[in-house]
């Protein structure tokens, strides 16, 4: 895991930063249901714990940006902050549904 430290990159690339670990996350997601509608299991299970991981790098970044603007330090907002905020939630929606699909499809041996 690589750790960031939003004071050190300017607020465009804490934005490319939170769609690049999101990004990732989502595609990995996408290939995860992909893989277990080919019938491998190891291969999603890795898949969705390697998405998870790049949510996590995400979170990092988010959680900076919040306790900044707690403390009172505002973040500059621009269309590309709320696209890579927007970019990361829908994100993590996606990895939701994803992880509880295929727990029912695991459960009704699809």
């Amino acid at each position: 895991m690589i750790d960031f430290n939003v004071d050190e990159l300017t607020p465009e690339q804490v934005s490319f930063q939170l769609i690049l670990h999101s990004g990732n996350a989502r595609s990995k997601i996408i290939q995860s249901l992909r893989a277990y509608r080919e019938g491998n299991v190891e291969e999603t299970e890795q898949l969705l714990k390697e998405a998870e991981e790049d949510l996590n790098q995400s979170h990092g970044i988010h959680f900076q940006m919040i306790q900044k603007e707690a403390a009172g330090e505002k973040n500059e907002f621009s269309l590309l902050l709320m696209h890579s905020e927007d970019h990361l939630m829908s994100t993590l929606t996606m990895k939701e549904l994803v992880t509880e699909l295929i727990a029912l499809f695991k459960e009704k041996k699809l």
